[in-house]
């Protein structure tokens, strides 16, 4: 995808998202680049509990390949195996610095109807902002150390994503967990408004996995959201697809700001929580097949 656009003085982005938790402490990266109108950068963004980073990097120091697939952005280099994270940030006094390991992931099913999250939507040439999950749920040994403090992740929890298109959503709210009492589960769900040339609509995808089964509530396959609520930052849904009713409840952590694109340009300040908690009901014909609650949470919402 991104060959596409570099060198063409294109508006676009493309930003992978790798968040990994252990213990009550967790850690995002987000490497990626940002085309506006020729100008072409690369940056790496950082989100902890308690604090968040955006380093600028020149896009000669951006590197990729597609299979098997790695970013490397700067000394920094991101797979779906594993990272390796040297930020020397002088001006900034930033020094990030470890390295982690990825091993048992386990990802969302696919066939040429739904090749990702999105479904049939991916194929669109023309929407704003794409969406994939590429690890839903994968196990993290290693650490990272930013400036004196140390992350330690020995047999933690991982997630991989993947965002691309000129901007984000105006509007949306997204919620990630794999932390549940039942090690076998993980969640992701993501509402936003999405325009078409015609008419904005409400999009929705959302997936639950647990014992080795997947429930996937999305616009694609008649999803209907029977309530929605954002409250204090809160979250209060239900959706309903057929004899299934899945409902979410979020309780934000500390939230920290992070940059989004707006016509290629990393200018909107949007705040995310990587220590949210959600709750999540399943019920099949009104009985409760999955009841749990995750902890260490990614949050976003956006009014």
């Amino acid at each position: 995808m991104i060959r596409k656009y570099l060198g063409k003085g294109k508006t676009y982005f493309e930003g992978w998202y790798f968040k990994q938790v252990g213990g009550k402490k967790g850690i995002s990266f987000i490497p990626g680049i940002n085309l506006e109108d020729g100008k072409e950068k690369a940056f790496i963004q950082i989100i902890t509990n308690n604090k968040s980073y955006f380093v600028d990097y020149k896009i000669e120091e951006f590197k990729y390949n597609d299979n098997p697939f790695s970013i490397q952005v700067g000394k920094s280099i991101f797979s779906t195996n594993s990272i390796h994270v040297d930020i020397n940030d002088i001006d900034n006094k930033l020094f990030v610095n470890g390295d982690i390991s990825y091993f048992d992931s386990e990802n969302i099913y696919t066939s040429c109807f739904s090749p990702n999250i999105m479904g049939p939507f991916s194929y669109l040439p023309f929407m704003e902002c794409n969406h994939a999950v590429i690890t839903m749920r994968n196990k993290v040994n290693g650490s990272i150390k930013i400036n004196n403090s140390k992350f330690s992740f020995k047999n933690g929890l991982g997630y991989i994503e993947k965002d691309w298109g000129t901007s984000f959503p105006k509007k949306y709210i997204w919620c990630q967990g794999n932390k549940f009492n039942d090690s076998s589960a993980s969640f992701m769900v993501a509402i936003a408004t999405v325009p078409l040339k015609l008419v904005d609509i409400k999009g929705i995808i959302c997936v639950l996995k647990f014992g080795n089964k997947e429930y996937r509530f999305a616009t694609y396959n008649n999803v209907k959201l029977k309530k929605y609520k954002v409250i204090f930052n809160n979250l209060d849904i239900v959706l309903k697809k057929g004899r299934y009713q899945l409902s979410i409840k979020t309780k934000s952590g500390n939230s920290r700001k992070l940059l989004a694109p707006v016509e290629g340009r990393m200018s909107k300040e949007i705040f995310e929580s990587i220590s949210a908690s959600v709750e999540v009901v399943l019920k099949k014909n009104g009985i409760i097949i999955f009841a749990d609650t995750s902890f260490n949470c990614g949050l976003e919402i956006v009014e």
